[in-house]
């Protein structure tokens, strides 16, 4: 996993700056080193190296059963008998004691010649396993790389929602105080004063709860890079996105040769297809090799009388079996195998036609948003402006505090959508470059 990783850097083609820091942030943190801290420390990409490596430490010649086996042991046998036997003088049956006592040391070696090929295509499997879990681990690698990026920009996200609201809520206090300054010298209504004090208390409301989730956004942050709570950064990005255009076409035939799910599919595909050979290779006959040698010590004791002996002996068997029937149970399994295969075809196809909507949707949805993050543009441009100018006309008497609330609230609205615009724009990106592969690259 560690050689996956290092040969897989992140791609970052989406490039944001923050306009400012929070006074709690320690650690000054930029995009590109957030995701390369996710690569290190995220606990899905340290499960699926462990995976990966579970995979690799499998695949050995002597898992697929390519050499013999070689046993050692001894065994022990006691035996104690109280038997008859005929006396010819007496003309009778007499009993005793008979003791035997041995010790056999053994070698054996067991070893598989030939089983209709089943071991080179357990081999082939064993590798095609081992990529399978490399592809998987790189999927996960896509997928981390693209949570960090959105819970990096969702963190901007939430600190320029707070700016706005901060903005808002010293407009709100200046009201506030304007109001209680008109009333000390009784150019304001009490009514006036608490519509402007309910202004400022609800919007200093807010403002309280978007730092709670402005917390909550560095706390995920933070779990996407396996940090601990306690760990505070300070982003070094700006929240702004780098448009880029981009050719369908182009796309279409990146996402068909790069998607790690499609690649990885193809490979299941050939671990499918291993599985036809396999269940082939019961048809074959099977020829194996039993050899060894043993020593054997022993001792007996007949009425008193003892003796030793041993014997030794070497061995060299061969067995060759040949399935004649198994109620049609291999034939069943080379069916099985087959009907997977056809499935797996049938499931690439549709990861094909998945992915292929999914781009279309996506490059869809990418121009639609980038026409209103244009929208969004005008619309807060404008609503600055009108903002400027209702404080004017506030202040001159021009309007009244309800015209003047209308007015901070259309700014709030249109601010709150810009960056919301912001932030789907570069969720967009993010996903196509995840669908064509491009979200990391080899360097």
């Amino acid at each position: 996993m560690n050689k996956i990783i290092s040969l897989y850097k992140p791609l970052i083609t989406l490039l944001l700056v923050v306009s400012g820091s929070l006074a709690f942030a320690q650690q000054p943190l930029k995009l590109e080193e957030a995701v390369l801290k996710g690569l290190e420390n995220n606990f899905q990409i340290r499960i699926s190296e462990q995976q990966y490596n579970m995979a690799r430490l499998n695949n050995k010649q002597g898992a697929a059963g390519r050499w013999p086996s070689i046993n050692i042991g001894v065994n022990s046998s006691n035996r104690y008998d109280n038997t008859p036997s005929f006396d010819t003088a007496s003309m009778s049956y007499l009993r005793g004691d008979q003791y035997s006592n041995s010790l056999t040391p053994y070698v054996e070696l067991r070893w598989l010649l030939f089983d209709g090929f089943s071991v080179t295509m357990n081999k082939q499997k064993l590798d095609l396993l081992e990529q399978y879990s490399s592809g998987y681990a790189t999927i996960i690698v896509e997928n981390t790389i693209q949570a960090i990026i959105l819970g990096y920009y969702y963190a901007l996200l939430e600190i320029e929602r707070l700016k706005v609201l901060k903005e808002v809520k010293k407009l709100s206090g200046d009201r506030y105080r304007y109001e209680m300054m008109r009333k000390d010298i009784g150019t304001s209504v009490t009514f006036d004063v608490l519509q402007a004090k309910n202004s400022y208390y609800s919007d200093s409301t807010n403002y309280l709860l978007q730092k709670l989730n402005v917390k909550n956004a560095f706390l995920a942050l933070n779990l996407l890079l396996g940090e601990p709570p306690s760990t505070k950064f300070m982003p070094t990005d700006s929240f702004q996105v780098d448009l880029q255009q981009y050719d369908l076409n182009d796309m279409m035939q990146k996402m068909l040769a790069n998607n790690s799910n499609l690649k990885n599919q193809y490979i299941n595909q050939e671990i499918l297809k291993k599985d036809i050979s396999l269940a082939k290779s019961n048809l074959w006959p099977s020829f194996s090799m039993r050899a060894g040698t043993d020593y054997k010590q022993g001792w007996y004791d007949w009425e008193k009388q003892q003796a030793n002996t041993y014997l030794y002996d070497y061995y060299a068997n061969f067995t060759l079996s040949f399935n004649l029937f198994n109620g049609g149970n291999s034939r069943r399994a080379i069916q099985s195998a087959k009907i997977s295969e056809k499935i797996g075809n049938l499931e690439i196809m549709e990861i094909k036609l998945t992915l292929s909507n999914l781009l279309v949707t996506q490059y869809e949805l990418y121009s639609i948003r980038k026409q209103l993050l244009d929208v969004a543009d005008v619309n807060l441009e404008s609503a600055m402006l009108n903002l400027e100018i209702a404080t004017e006309k506030y202040r001159n008497g021009t309007i009244n505090s309800f015209n003047f609330r209308d007015v901070q609230l259309i700014f709030l609205n249109a601010s709150s959508k810009k960056l919301n615009a912001i932030y789907d724009l570069l969720d967009t990106q993010t996903e196509l470059l995840r669908l064509t592969g491009g979200i990391v690259s080899e360097q």
